[in-house]
């Protein structure tokens, strides 16, 4: 295949989705079906077209000779094409701001992982909203065993959001990622508010809920937060590279200029600026409280939300800039801010899924805590690791969201059988014996778990998982730098309690025996609903044999780490001159074994999955049976069960203090007292001036006009009493006047005058 067909193949994988939401927009939303087939066409189509490119880009280098992995690297394969968008600069030298696209070997895989993900949650979703819309159905809120409402504009706006990511992941540039970023940003506040009319009427002992309408507000304004501070960093960057795009602002040698012209210092800053963007849109802390508000959506929105896009790209983006975030670790305390925020956000998450009762709330910590794993392993320098992790979580994420989403599904089909509206059909409490009920959710979403939980050897989670250990141990045992074993025990705690509360999740909700009607009468999903289970469930597993170390147990040559190899490749020029200029402390290479990251993973994940399964398996919730947690852990529970409170903080500190300066302070003082005050005084001085001149004006120019009125009536009264009206004083006067005027003539012409006179007239 010729380059400039890959090329317009590449510009063409977004473009279907996007185009398909336009015309459900204008033509389709009053027809439900052909709007989800336009759908589905759309996401095919970028499935073909991704998968056409990736595996082209799989097939250069698996040509190579893979028995010496390192002569993968040896021919860099990378599809580009630009074009001029916008005049910039100097005119005189035809200076514009270009727009392009761009596959590396990162960027095949993201196109892989989206594509098909995004496939099997489209298709999902025509199960999960059924059809034959009742009479009396309210707009935006659910009707589980009926069809839901604003059908189209589910499909509409989903289709927008796979756009988006699609065009966010083959951006070469920041300009374009971030359109493709806040396009996402608005399908994710449309989607999470989607059944925008629905209301709790919560019971004590509920799961505490916010309305979709009011998740969707906290989720579009946190992330806007983090998403100004990002631009700030996008600006800067176009100032110190005088281009945003990536290959050309990310080489050796315009990291080493920019090094030399700002200080290696204020490209960490720069590093740190984009990176609070990741902060915000992958939920990491502090801006992580938006997240498990979003699971109010509808559960294929959770799924892409938490899988195929949108959290995803956070991450995608400080992978796609890590050139820079590997100058700024090592030159300034840049890998200190990004790896604790990542590791405290792992671990904090953890704690908090432990105490949950939503089924899909603990999906959403269990996400904000594995996306901690993977910006924790950007710190110390382990992107390869991180962008792993990314690939394998989505996999399995997606499927863990969509069985929970059947779960709710059958748990509501329930609800609707003994009539029962009033019990949460999400809270793990009221389910049990599932697993009879709903074998194909149950043995997909096991799959799902143990591949969360890190069961060794055989899911993709305990290979990703285990390189980031295996590089936290490197950064400390090799290079003696404390960072690495902060991280290493951080993220070894949280991958044991990602496991305990994986095991808690999955005995509560299917093992033992049904506890509520609601459970008693569900039932399996459609057949759109479980084969998209079946399909994520295979690469829930087998996604990370792709990623056995090349010395995995201290062999050499058994192995062949492809995916360390194939996507390493990305920088692994960049990275290689940077570490001949002193810039970065290593370049890429495989790591050398050690049995400490293996045991490390095998213990934690072992260990949980035996520890929840001895509180929670052995013996399993019966109905009105506390949580076995509740006494031992006392009020450290509540604790953990209401977030850290996170939420009350920052209600606290931060809006409620902002509402009272904006209505007290703002509102009442500023606007009220200050500047309506300003402008009454404005206009109370004016008015004040026109009563003074309409008071001068009748004071004045009144009286003086009454004064020549008064004069001139009294002269003409004075002349009127000539008009007596007799005709022989009027000949008398006249004659007088006559009688003076031939006198004047006389006099003039006697004395000379006259032809004085003619001289002036001539």
């Amino acid at each position: 295949m010729s380059q400039e067909t890959l090329q317009t193949l590449t510009w063409l994988i977004p473009a279907g989705p996007l185009l398909v939401f336009f015309l459900i927009v204008l033509f389709t939303r009053n027809n439900r079906t052909l709007s989800w087939v336009l759908a589905w066409a759309g996401v095919i189509g970028a499935l073909v077209l991704s998968w056409t490119i990736a595996f082209h880009m799989f097939g250069t280098y698996l040509n190579d000779d893979i028995t010496h992995p390192h002569e993968l690297l040896e021919h860099p394969v990378q599809i580009a094409s630009s074009i001029d968008w916008l005049p910039i600069g100097d005119y005189a030298n035809n200076t514009w701001l270009q727009m392009g696209v761009s596959v590396d070997p990162l960027t095949a895989v993201m196109l892989f992982m989206v594509s098909l993900a995004v496939v099997m949650i489209f298709i999902y979703s025509v199960g999960y909203h059924n059809y034959g819309k009742p009479p009396g159905t309210v707009k935006g809120t659910p009707n589980h065993g009926k069809e839901e409402p604003m059908f189209s504009r589910f499909f509409a706006l989903m289709s927008l959001f796979a756009g988006a990511m699609l065009l966010l992941v083959v951006s070469d540039n920041l300009l374009m990622l971030f359109i493709g970023w806040e396009i996402m940003g608005f399908c994710s506040y449309s989607l999470i508010g989607f059944w925008y009319a629905r209301d709790y009427h919560l019971k004590p002992g509920d799961i505490p809920h916010i309305p979709p309408r009011q998740a969707a507000v906290k989720a579009f304004m946190t992330t806007r937060v983090a998403d100004v501070v990002m631009l700030l960093g996008i600006v800067y960057f176009y100032r110190t590279f005088g281009t945003l795009n990536f290959s050309q602002a990310l080489s050796a040698g315009s990291l080493e200029h920019a090094a030399m012209e700002i200080g290696v210092g204020m490209l960490g800053v720069m590093a740190l600026l984009i990176f609070t963007g990741t902060v915000g849109k992958s939920a990491q802390w502090p801006l992580h409280v938006w997240l498990p508000d979003a699971m109010e959506g509808p559960t294929p929105v959770s799924a892409t939300i938490h899988a195929a896009a949108m959290v995803s790209a956070g991450v995608y983006l400080i992978v796609r800039i890590f050139p820079l975030i590997s100058v700024a670790i090592e030159g300034s305390g840049a890998g200190w801010v990004i790896a604790g925020i990542g590791a405290f956000t792992a671990l904090m998450a953890a704690t908090i899924a432990v105490a949950q009762n939503d089924v899909k709330g603990v999906l959403a910590y269990s996400t904000i805590s594995q996306l901690g794993f993977m910006v924790a392993a950007i710190g110390i320098g382990a992107y390869i690791a991180a962008a792993f992790h990314l690939i394998t979580h989505a996999f399995f994420k997606a499927l863990l969201f969509l069985a929970s989403g059947s779960v709710i599904h059958g748990m509501e089909h329930g609800a609707e059988h003994v009539h029962d509206h009033h019990t949460d059909p999400q809270d793990m409490r009221y389910m049990g014996g599932l697993r009879h009920k709903m074998p194909i959710t149950f043995w997909t979403f096991l799959i799902g778990g143990m591949s969360l939980s890190g069961l060794p050897l055989v899911t993709a989670g305990f290979w990703s998982k285990d390189e980031i250990f295996a590089d936290a141990w490197y950064v400390w045992n090799h290079d003696g730098n404390v960072l690495g074993i902060i991280v290493f025990v951080m993220l070894a705690l949280a991958a044991f309690l990602t496991a305990f509360y994986t095991t808690r999740q999955i005995s509560m909700t299917f093992l033992g025996k049904p506890r509520t009607p609601l459970a008693e009468h569900a039932h399996e999903s459609n057949g759109f609903m479980t084969f998209p289970l079946v399909i994520l469930s295979i690469f829930a597993v087998v996604a990370g044999w792709v990623g056995i170390p090349d010395n995995f147990l201290g062999t050499e040559g058994t192995f062949v780490n492809m995916y360390h190899h194939f996507v390493g490749a990305t920088i692994e020029e960049p990275i290689a001159e940077l570490y001949e200029l002193h810039l970065v402390g290593h370049e890429i290479g495989t790591l050398p074994w050690s049995w400490v990251p293996l045991i490390t993973s095998v213990v934690v994940a072992l260990g949980g999955i035996l520890v929840g399964y001895l509180v929670y398996g052995r013996k399993p919730l019966t109905k009105d049976q506390q949580d076995p947690l509740i006494r031992p852990l006392g009020p450290l529970h509540g604790f953990l069960q209401n977030k850290w409170y996170w939420d009350e903080l920052y209600q606290a500190v931060l809006i409620r203090p902002v509402v009272y300066f904006s209505e007290v302070v703002v509102f009442e003082v500023m606007d009220k007292g200050i500047i309506d005050g300003i402008i009454h005084l404005v206009a109370r001085v004016i008015y004040a001036i026109g009563q003074g001149a309409k008071a001068t004006e009748e004071a004045v120019f009144g009286r003086a006009v009454d004064w020549v009125k008064d004069q001139f009536l009294s002269m003409t009264r004075e002349v009127r009493q000539l008009q007596t009206g007799k005709v022989q004083e009027y000949v008398l006067v006249s004659g007088l006047i006559a009688a003076a005027l031939a006198f004047m003539i006389i006099f003039l012409i006697n004395y000379g005058w006259s032809e004085q006179i003619l001289n002036w007239f001539q």
